[in-house]
């Protein structure tokens, strides 16, 4: 079935992280299966379409490493109807990134999280006003003290947008939370680029946040600025998008242990 994801997912990219900045209007093709299943082989959960195996766009078996995860993303072949449309099925796009991407070069999105910790949104307070300033705080002091305190990483916060270089110490020691697991690296990944945040993402994935909480964190700057003159509707629009591929990486977190 290797015509399926070269025609319906064509063009989306394998890195995690363009994978979630980019909202790709996908080509769409009609549903011609009755069942989408999942079948045990060898420790792995297969994803099959009446009873047929499907394969990624770098021609990998689409299979997940539990029977949970892998039944969410049949779930999500099944659901679809007259057509089927990628931009509903973020578990089979974000499985497409971890099984053709991560999985090849794991050490590539590893450094790319410790980059981001050398410049978390977490660590650029804003000067003003006073209701703004205390929602960041309210928001992410949390889970600056959660690094400081659990995994011994101890950052800078800066007040304005000029960079300020973070401590090697601090770094390395977060790094060291990021997970090993390419199925768990991936969602930490994705949760990073659709947050603007590392620190939020390994917070979630140590159970030191809650998603909807770490979801709320992120979009504290863009909520104020609404407040202030209006909603965009465009952006929520994105952000409703981003959203459900957000609940994607989550979900791989929750079930792949």
């Amino acid at each position: 079935m290797r015509d399926i994801f070269e025609e319906i997912f064509k063009g989306e990219p394998l890195d995690p992280m363009e994978l979630a900045r980019r909202s790709v209007r996908p080509n769409r093709r009609k549903r011609f299966y009755e069942t989408a299943a999942v079948v045990e082989d060898d420790n792995s959960f297969v994803i099959v379409l009446d009873g047929k195996t499907v394969r990624t766009p770098a021609r990998h078996l689409l299979a997940a490493p539990s029977r949970a995860l892998a039944q969410a993303i049949a779930d999500e072949w099944q659901a679809q109807m007259d057509v089927i449309d990628p931009a509903k099925m973020p578990l089979t796009r974000l499985a497409n990134s971890i099984i053709d991407g991560v999985a090849e070069k794991p050490a590539e999105v590893r450094d790319d999280i410790v980059k981001y910790l050398g410049s978390d949104l977490l660590f650029y307070r804003a000067d003003g006003p006073e209701g703004l300033t205390e929602r960041q705080a309210k928001a992410w002091d949390p889970v600056v003290r959660w690094a400081a305190d659990t995994l011994g990483a101890r950052f800078v916060m800066v007040e304005g947008v000029v960079f300020a270089a973070q401590p090697k110490e601090a770094i390395a020691a977060a790094a060291q939370a990021i997970p090993e697991n390419i199925w768990r690296l991936g969602a930490v990944h994705s949760i990073m680029t659709l947050t603007g945040s590392a620190l939020l993402a390994l917070a979630l994935a140590h159970g030191a946040i809650g998603a909807e909480d770490a979801w709320k964190a992120a979009h504290v700057d863009e909520d104020w600025q609404m407040e202030q003159w209006g909603r965009d509707t465009l952006a929520m629009e994105r952000r409703a998008h981003h959203k459900a591929e957000m609940k994607a990486a989550t979900d791989v977190l929750e079930w792949v242990r």
